[in-house]
């Protein structure tokens, strides 16, 4: 056999560098045509977040408070629920085959702690970070090569990405909103009056009271209420609905005539599993210049600290959301 000379070198290498580039393209194109937006993504990240702190049954709501095998499982977690979600195939030597490429998935709490085994170099690695403190997440491609990675001493052989060479990840998403955990980022005060009654209901009624014009989660109604019925305690009928009324407070769930009312109200309106509370008061002459809805045959907004307390109207019927 004829030594190859140089420039047939290049040439081979050459092809071999835009055949690798052309796999990632492929797999950033696939993610990216199931989930254009990120909210898929996002959405898997704030379940599986919820998931670990497990709070109906812990009333845990800060990743400082999970044990450290808890958080070791996260990795793995988070790897299930987005194959789960997006019904990527098993690879043969990685995590997933996507767009028929083997590809392997590391998460990391901490940015940059990605943990690359041995078996991944040469492969895809979809990185994915989230931070529950910054509600943030990131998730990006990675072709996993020798010089590229720190060389450790880790007794599983795995070694983490040289921060100089992060700038050869391919961004999926880079530092996209992650959905809020509204208990982490509650003032002290007020998250400790939510907790305080002990009965789950009075609990939850704190919590429309204190928090409004913001989206609460299902997982957020499943911790404060720790109960097997958390969604019963919200509705009318002996609910948090019905028992705020009388205080002038609205709460929207995720029906589309629920979010007509948020959105006309200027308020965020609730997604799936979603609640978002108010006080409204009837509108008068000063009220002219903010948003308004007609309830009940009469117009209401958004109520401010000169308005007293007033029953609030009905909310139009449940249109669920499709």
């Amino acid at each position: 056999m004829l030594p190859i000379d140089i420039h047939t070198a290049q040439s081979i290498r050459l092809a071999d560098e835009l055949r690798l580039d052309a796999e990632l393209q492929a797999v950033h194109a696939e993610i990216t045509r199931m989930d254009p937006s990120g909210e898929r993504f996002a959405a898997v990240l704030r379940n599986t977040i919820d998931q670990l702190l497990n709070g109906e049954n812990t009333g845990r709501f800060a990743w400082e408070s999970l044990y450290k095998t808890e958080r070791t499982h996260a990795g793995t977690l988070v790897e299930i629920n987005l194959q789960r979600e997006f019904k990527f195939a098993d690879g043969k030597a990685m995590d997933y085959q996507i767009a028929e490429i083997e590809v392997d998935c590391k998460y990391s709490q901490s940015f940059g702690g990605w943990m690359i085994p041995p078996e991944a170099r040469g492969h895809l690695c979809l990185l994915v970070w989230a931070n529950d403190q910054e509600s943030r997440w990131s998730a990006g491609l990675f072709r996993v090569r020798e010089e590229w990675l720190n060389q450790g001493s880790n007794r599983d052989a795995k070694l983490t990405i040289k921060a100089i060479h992060r700038d050869k990840i391919h961004w999926l998403w880079r530092n996209a909103e992650l959905p809020e955990n509204v208990l982490l980022h509650m003032d002290p005060f007020e998250r400790d009056a939510v907790f305080a009654p002990q009965s789950g209901q009075q609990r939850l009624n704190e919590l429309f009271r204190r928090v409004q014009k913001r989206r609460i989660s299902r997982n957020v109604v499943r911790t404060v209420a720790q109960q097997k019925d958390y969604m019963k305690r919200v509705r009318g009928n002996g609910g948090s609905r019905s028992a705020l009324r009388p205080e002038g407070i609205l709460i929207m769930g995720d029906y589309d005539s629920h979010r007509a009312v948020a959105k006309k109200l200027g308020l965020p309106e609730p997604g799936e599993g979603e609640f978002v509370s108010v006080r409204v008061a009837r509108a008068v002459a000063r009220h002219a210049v903010g948003p308004q809805i007609e309830l009940d045959g009469q117009n209401w907004a958004v109520a401010d600290e000169d308005d007293p307390p007033e029953p609030a109207p009905l909310l139009p019927s449940h249109t669920k959301l499709v």
